[in-house]
């Protein structure tokens, strides 16, 4: 066992309250899950944020500063003062911010608080790509044939990956979201992408260090679900579909795969809870994985933290992961056994993000001039947003995580179209149109998907939905009218009739 986790005979200590340092949807899904333990939560915001919902959900509320993060969630000191002058035992990072920053786990530990996830060593070797290969690689762990460590010697680098054979990815070794990312197709352009890929590393994780392993075309993205306590007890909540993604960052996920047979979901449950033991991980985690045609695993990284999709492992087991990470940190066992989980029914998640798909899916912003998510069986909305509120360039442009369960998959996908048709958003352009279209696609249905989904079936003109003959007629009359007061603006007078719907449907 790794000499940096805890004792089995750790003692378990009571949590009364909560510092939540993170934002949005997930500081509610935090709070949400602590009261249901009757703990305390505090939250922390910005001037962009001083009346978010998660501020007023907490049972307090802390100024932490300026509407940019790196002047308010991502200042380690200010957050640390707040949960002192809180009288907080613990600090729940949620995801993204500081949620895999070791040395924020470290400066909480010493501030006397508990930090609700795992412990620095292991977010600092599976925060570093290199470092997670060779620590997982003597567990028996499945490895994308490669180098396990950073590229030093340029010539001996390109005569790696031609043993290995093009195409070949170059990889940041601190990197993630796809930046420092590059696949190299031939070996002359070897060099100028490993340029392009080091200053990509340099500029975004301050760490220039890649390395290179074989290209796997047309795979799909499967990660696992695990959780550990601090007696030494791992388990994993079987595996996710990952595999609808643009810009290497994922839209849509589901629990359980389509194509993992029973064999093959054992082997990559058993092989995410290897990895978590190479580290003496304790807390929740996501272990994730490429896997080819022939359905071969390959582990790709680790997530040091909550994942976003979190909710559709939830709804297929029936395990509260906010809560078990609380008791986790109290140093209580696991609740449950290995033998205790199984998979029942199936559920989907999409991302509702503030993106124009029908742009390249640029962010958007803008009030929520309306704001009415759907309701009825099988549906789970995690958010922290509401009518009225502001969408922000400073933060993630995400609004809301749809979630629809059933007993089958065709149920829980048509679950999910019902739910985006009756989704109400205006005043922003989201990814639900998008959404709706995986759904309705023929690739999707039948599972047989890759990381290639947008690029292979996506065309933004799909989204443009044609009049029908009876909207053809009313935009004819709105053109009539907008002709007449063209008209009398000529003779001078004012136009105050309001904006058209239809005129801005046809724009």
């Amino acid at each position: 066992m790794n000499s940096s986790k805890i004792s089995s005979i750790a003692l378990v200590k009571k949590i009364n309250k909560i510092l939540v340092a993170n934002r949005g949807e997930i500081a509610v899904r935090v709070m949400r899950g602590a009261r249901e333990l009757s703990v305390s939560t505090v939250a922390v915001y910005s001037d962009a944020d001083k009346s978010a919902i998660h501020t007023r959900y907490a049972d307090e509320a802390i100024y932490i500063g300026n509407s940019p993060a790196s002047e308010s969630y991502l200042v380690m000191d200010k957050i640390l003062k707040a949960a002192i002058k809180s009288g907080a035992d613990a600090i729940h990072p949620g995801y993204g911010f500081l949620s895999e920053n070791a040395e924020f786990a470290e400066k909480a530990a010493e501030a006397g608080l508990i930090f609700i996830g795992p412990s620095p060593h292991a977010i600092r070797v599976m925060g570093d790509k290199i470092m997670s290969k060779q620590t997982v690689k003597s567990h028996n762990v499945p490895l994308v044939p490669g180098m396990d460590e950073p590229i030093n010697d340029v010539d001996e680098s390109k005569k790696l990956a031609k043993e290995i054979g093009y195409p070949i990815m170059i990889k940041a070794s601190a990197g993630g979201g796809g930046k420092g990312m590059r696949v190299v197709e031939k070996e002359e352009d070897f060099i100028d992408q490993m340029e392009r890929a080091q200053s990509e590393a340099r500029n975004s994780f301050g760490n220039d260090a890649v390395f290179i392993e074989k290209f796997i075309e047309y795979p799909k993205h499967i990660e696992v679900q695990v959780v550990g306590d601090q007696h030494g007890n791992i388990v994993h909540l079987f595996e996710r579909e990952c595999s609808v993604q643009r810009r290497h960052q994922k839209v849509i996920e589901e629990a359980p795969s389509a194509l993992m047979n029973d064999k093959k979901r054992m082997a990559i449950g058993a092989a995410a809870v290897s990895v978590a033991k190479s580290c003496g991980y304790f807390g929740a985690g996501t272990v994730e994985f490429i896997v080819d045609a022939d359905l071969n695993f390959f582990f790709l990284e680790m997530n040091t933290r909550l994942q976003v999709e979190h909710p559709v492992s939830e709804e297929i087991t029936g395990v509260d992961l906010v809560k078990e990470q609380i008791r986790i940190a109290e140093g209580h066992e696991l609740s449950f056994k290995q033998e205790d989980l199984s998979v029942s029914g199936h559920s989907v998640e999409v991302r509702v993000y503030a993106e124009d798909p029908e742009n390249g899916f640029l962010p958007d912003t803008g009030i929520l001039s309306r704001y009415k998510p759907p309701k009825g069986p099988g549906i789970r909305i995690d958010d922290g947003m509401e009518e009225g509120q502001e969408v922000s360039i400073f933060y993630d442009p995400m609004v809301a995580k749809l979630i629809a369960t059933g007993n089958s998959r065709n149920a829980a996908i048509a679950r999910m179209i019902r739910a985006i048709d009756e989704y109400e958003i205006e005043g922003i352009k989201t990814t639900l149109p998008f959404c709706k279209f995986v759904m309705q696609h023929d690739a999707f249905i039948s599972g047989k998907f890759n990381t290639k989904f947008v690029e292979t079936y996506f065309n933004p003109e799909f989204l443009k939905i044609p009049l029908s003959e009876e909207e053809q007629e009313m935009a004819a009359l709105v053109a009539v009218m907008e002709m007449s007061d063209q008209n009398r603006k000529v003779v001078g007078k004012t136009d105050t009739s309001p904006r058209s719907k239809w005129k801005e449907r046809l724009q």
